[in-house]
C-alpha cells in the first residue's frame, strides 16, 4: 500500500474555496442550459426557473457546508463533479418534459407532471442522505464490522421485488417495490451492501485467495472454504437477478466481483476465470431466455426490424447521427422520439442535442470522477478503505460503460440507468451515498496523522533529562 496523502491545514481553505467555485460554475452552466432548453423548444423562459435554481443552490451549498464541517480534508472535486452530472440530468429531463407537455396539449390531454421536479425532489433526498452518511459514519472502517450483515441485507433487498403485493413488474422485469404511489428499485441499494461485504471479506481472506491450492482447467484456485462464501454470494445474487430478468444488473455485479477479486489478490488468473465464466454465462443465457436472444438479434441486426423490436436502438442511432459533432442545440432536436429517453437512453438525448462534443465532456467528467475515486483507493490508509473505494469507483465505471455501450451499439442493450443523469430516484439516491462514502474515505486518507504520544518509559526518561 502506498503512503497516505496528507493535506496541510493551511491548504484546507483553498481546497474548500475551489470546491465552492466549481459548484457555482456547475449551477451557472446548468442554469444556462435550463433556459436554453425552454427557449429552444417553446421560445419562452421556463416558469419554474427560480424555483429550480434556488432549490439546487440551497441543496449543494448545504452539501458543501457539510463537507467543510464534517470532512474538511476530503477531495474537493467529488461534490462538484457529481453535482454537475446531476444538474445536467435535470436539464435533459426538463427538455423532455417540454416535449411531453406539447404532445399532451396537441392530443387534448392534461399536461403530465414534470419529471424534472420529481427528479429535483429525489436530488433533495440524495443530498439529505449524503449529509446523513457524513454525520453518522465518522470512520469508514466501522462498516467492516458489518461484513456478513451487509451480505444478508443485500441478498434480502434483491429478493424483495419477488414478494407478492409489494413487488411489481415494469417492462417485463420484476425489479421494483411499490408502496402506494411510490416505487423503488432495491437492487441499487443492494449493490452498496455487496460492495461492503466484498471489501470486508477480501481484507481478511485476500492472502488465502491469492494462494493456489488446486488447479482446474489451467486456473489456480484457493481452498474451498475460502472461496465458498464468495461463491455463495455470487450465485445468490446472480440467481435472483436472472430470475428477475435483470441481466444488466447481473452483468454489473459479475464485473464487480471479478475486478475486486483481482484488485485484492493481484492475480490475473481471476480475470481469465471471469472471462471464461462470462462467455459461458452469456451463451447459456442466450439459449435459455427468449428476451436475451431478442436483444442479441437487435444488437446484431437493428435495421432488419426498425419499426418493431429494434425501434428504440434505431431511433437512438438516428438521433446521435442528427446531433453530429456540435449537436442540434438544446430544445432543437427530437430526442422524444426515442422510447425511455429519460431513463435508459438519456445519453442518446445528450448526444443528439449536445453532439459528440457534449458527450465527450460528459464522459470526461465521469472519467475524472472515477480517477478521483481510484486515487482515493490508492491513498487510503487501510486495506478495507482501499477495497471499498475501489469497489465504489468500479461500479460507476462499469455502469457508464454498459449504458454508453448499449446506446451506441457497442454491446447489447441491458436496461441500466446512467449514474446521476437518468431519471429515477433509486439510482440517484444510491449514487449520492457512493459519493458520501468516497468523501469520508478521502477525508481519512488526507487527514494528518495524530501525533504519536510517547510511552510511559520515554516520558519518564524525558522528565529525568530535564
Amino acid at each position: 500500500m502506498t503512503n497516505p496523502v496528507t493535506v496541510a491545514p493551511t491548504n484546507i481553505k483553498q481546497r474548500r474555496f475551489a470546491e465552492l467555485f466549481l459548484l457555482v460554475l456547475a449551477i451557472a452552466i446548468s442554469t444556462a442550459g435550463y433556459i436554453a432548453a425552454s427557449l429552444g423548444y417553446t421560445n419562452a423562459m421556463p416558469t419554474d426557473l427560480w424555483l429550480v435554481v434556488g432549490v439546487c443552490s440551497a441543496l449543494f451549498l448545504t452539501a458543501h457546508l457539510a463537507i467543510r464541517k464534517l470532512a474538511p480534508y476530503a477531495d474537493p472535486l467529488l461534490l462538484p463533479l457529481a453535482a454537475f452530472l446531476n444538474l445536467i440530468g435535470l436539464v435533459l429531463i426538463h427538455r423532455l418534459d417540454l416535449a411531453d407537455a406539447a404532445r399532451a396539449e396537441r392530443a387534448g390531454r392534461s399536461i403530465p407532471r414534470a419529471d424534472a421536479i420529481a427528479q429535483l425532489t429525489w436530488t433533495a433526498v440524495g443530498i439529505i442522505l449524503f449529509v446523513a452518511v457524513l454525520v453518522i459514519l465518522r470512520d469508514h472502517r466501522i462498516l467492516q464490522r458489518f461484513t456478513y450483515t451487509a451480505l444478508v441485507l443485500g441478498v434480502t433487498l434483491l429478493i424483495l421485488p419477488l414478494l407478492p403485493f409489494i413487488g411489481t413488474s415494469i417492462n417485463g422485469a420484476r425489479l421494483w417495490l411499490r408502496v402506494g404511489p411510490l416505487s423503488f428499485q432495491p437492487a441499487e441499494m443492494a449493490k452498496l451492501c455487496l460492495i461492503v461485504f466484498l471489501a470486508g471479506y477480501l481484507v481478511v481472506k485476500r492472502d488465502a485467495l491469492a494462494t493456489a491450492r488446486s488447479r482446474v482447467l489451467g486456473v489456480d484456485l484457493p481452498r474451498g472454504r475460502d472461496l465458498g462464501p464468495l461463491l455463495i454470494a455470487w450465485v445468490a445474487s446472480m440467481g435472483v437477478l436472472v430470475f428477475q430478468r435483470d441481466l444488466g444488473t447481473a452483468l454489473l455485479f459479475f464485473g464487480l466481483f471479478i475486478l475486486l477479486l483481482y484488485v485484492a489478490t493481484e492475480r490475473r488468473s481471476w480475470l481469465l476465470l471471469g472471462s471464461i465464466l462470462f462467455v459461458a454465462g452469456a451463451g447459456l443465457a442466450y439459449f435459455a431466455f427468449g428476451h436475451v436472444q431478442q436483444r442479441f438479434d437487435v444488437w446484431l441486426h437493428p435495421f432488419s426490424d426498425p419499426n418493431g423490436t429494434a425501434f428504440q436502438i434505431v431511433q437512438s442511432l438516428f438521433g446521435l447521427a442528427a446531433g453530429g459533432v456540435l449537436g442540434t442545440g438544446l430544445g432543437l432536436g427530437n430526442p422524444q422520439f426515442v422510447p425511455f429517453a429519460k431513463t435508459d437512453f438519456i445519453m442518446a438525448t445528450a448526444g443528439e442535442e449536445l453532439g459528440l462534443a457534449g458527450l465527450i465532456v460528459i464522459l470526461m467528467i465521469y472519467a475524472v470522477l472515477a480517477q478521483r475515486g481510484f486515487r482515493i483507493a490508492v491513498s487510503a490508509r487501510d486495506a478495507f478503505g482501499t477495497l471499498l473505494a475501489g469497489g465504489l469507483s468500479i461500479v460507476i465505471v462499469l455502469q457508464v460503460f454498459i449504458v454508453v455501450g448499449g446506446v451506441t451499439r457497442l454491446i447489447p442493450l441491458t436496461g441500466l440507468t446512467t449514474p446521476f443523469l437518468s431519471y429515477g430516484g433509486s439510482s440517484l439516491v444510491a449514487n449520492w451515498i457512493i459519493i458520501a462514502l468516497l468523501v469520508r474515505i478521502s477525508d481519512g486518507a488526507r487527514k494528518p496523522a495524530p501525533p504519536v504520544r510517547p510511552s510511559r518509559d520515554e516520558a519518564l526518561t524525558q522528565v529525568v533529562q530535564l
